[in-house]
């Protein structure tokens, strides 16, 4: 029987099959195998004859091998320069992802103005053509003369083109509509993508030259292409928030030299995106007065401390069970802090409607959360108002407790500096800190209760 001409590729892990599974025997994913034309005529390999070289030769002792400070490229924003740890570095592979519209190609095309003070940058576009990119330049305000334009598809010419020009940075926008002529398949297909950014890869690491791929993401909002991808490169950033908003959110998924709990804050401006370097003063502005179930949380991005405002509704049902929604929050820890309120402080919630709200497009992901979202539901149910100048943070247990959070002193500089008076912290963590070097009033709360008693 002869072989067929297609395979099925797990577009998570790369596993590929010569038939259709509706489960990844590899990584366990449900529903992943996408079919691909499969040619081996063309594959690479060694010959049978051919033999296996020695890289004994190549080996390096630890010490011998040069670690240059001057290694990172700045690239004029400082919140860009916070998510990759630094700066740009010299020899790395960066893919980033977001969904269209969010504002990919237009960072890029603005950090080329200022890498190209310095340094040359050649940017290759699969997608525009170079009157567009042009057009786009103008419209941004970047006239660099060390900003050169390469219009092309084909990887492997695109590759040997860095490597002869030897630009000091290189873009590649995008990677899904890059293709190796030797592969039959389509460009943006799964083989495609992993051996074009394995191309890059290579190329990156050989000539020390920084190269920023721009990927595409699909309808879960994962960046296009097999994971395998997002395993070779260096780092993974993702642009998030609403294409139809102003503010866009730049955080690592994956980085090698730096660490992944960075973010970066963009607004999109009519000249492109600018940065927003206080985003407490962002996610704040606007906060509604003499209202209850509001209340100010603060939480640590990184080393960043970010205060976002927290929104509680209560409202009596008219289903037979009622509704519990969060935005910006997680779904199934807000029903464990209802179950703490029920159990230990007695408030009853089975006839009520619990909408939950993080203003901004801002997610809630620490527990030093959990603590302002209990006060804004308090606040909400009994229709008490909390001060406007009063900030939480502190994590809840089962038992109606509140427990301690690390980085407290700088929670409680980031709330002084915002003009906050009064700050709720868990009784544990007060030990750690002098209260009176604050210029701020500290309420050390060791439960739920306590915390309650402040709201008037």
């Amino acid at each position: 029987m002869a072989k067929s001409r297609y395979s099925y590729v797990c577009n998570q892990c790369g596993y590929e099959s010569s038939k259709w599974n509706g489960k990844c025997p590899s990584c366990g994913a449900w529903n992943s195998f996408e079919e691909e034309l499969s040619d081996t005529s063309s594959a690479p390999g060694r010959s049978a004859g051919q033999a296996i070289p020695d890289l004994s030769g190549s080996i390096l002792e630890l010490e011998d091998i040069g670690a240059e400070a001057d290694i990172r490229y700045d690239t004029g924003l400082g919140e860009l320069n916070r998510v990759l740890g630094g700066g740009l570095v010299k020899g790395s592979l960066v893919l980033l992802g977001g969904e269209p519209g969010i504002g990919k190609s237009t960072i890029l095309l603005q950090i080329c103005q200022f890498l190209g003070q310095e340094h040359s940058v050649l940017y290759i576009s699969g997608e525009e053509s170079a009157r567009q990119i042009k057009l786009r330049a103008k419209r941004l305000g970047v006239d660099t003369e060390n900003l050169y334009i390469l219009t092309a598809t084909d990887a492997e010419a695109i590759a040997e083109t860095i490597s002869s020009s030897a630009p000091d940075i290189a873009i590649i926008d995008s990677i899904q509509t890059m293709s190796i002529g030797r592969i039959s398949s389509s460009p943006g297909s799964l083989t495609q993508v992993r051996e074009c950014t394995n191309l890059f890869m290579h190329t990156a690491k050989s000539q020390e030259i920084p190269v920023i791929i721009v990927g595409h993401v699909n309808k879960d909002g994962a960046i296009a292409g097999p994971k395998v991808m997002e395993h070779i490169v260096d780092a993974v950033l993702h642009f998030e928030g609403e294409r139809h908003q102003s503010y866009r959110i730049l955080r690592a998924v994956k980085n090698r030299f730096g660490s992944t709990n960075e973010i970066g804050v963009f607004e999109m401006l009519d000249k492109g995106l600018a940065e927003v370097a206080n985003p407490s003063q962002m996610l704040l502005s606007g906060r509604p007065h003499n209202v209850s179930g509001t209340c100010v949380a603060c939480v640590m991005e990184g080393t960043r401390p970010i205060l976002a405002e927290v929104q509680a509704l209560a409202a009596k049902t008219s289903y037979s069970a009622p509704r519990r929604m969060a935005t910006g929050f997680d779904y199934n820890r807000l029903y464990i802090i209802i179950a703490v309120l029920e159990k230990r402080l007695g408030l009853f919630m089975g006839s009520l409607d619990i909408y939950l709200n993080i203003v901004g497009g801002f997610r809630l992901d620490e527990p030093a959360g959990d603590l302002p979202v209990a006060m804004a539901l308090y606040s909400g149910i009994m229709d008490k108002q909390i001060d406007e100048e009063l900030i939480a943070f502190g994590e809840i247990g089962l038992g109606g407790e509140v427990r301690s959070v690390p980085h407290i002193s700088q929670r409680i500089r980031e709330a002084e500096r915002m003009g906050f008076k009064t700050c709720v912290i868990p009784k544990q963590s007060a030990s750690s800190i002098d209260i009176k070097e604050y210029g701020i009033e500290i309420v050390p709360v060791s439960s739920l209760r306590q915390a309650f008693s402040l709201i008037k």
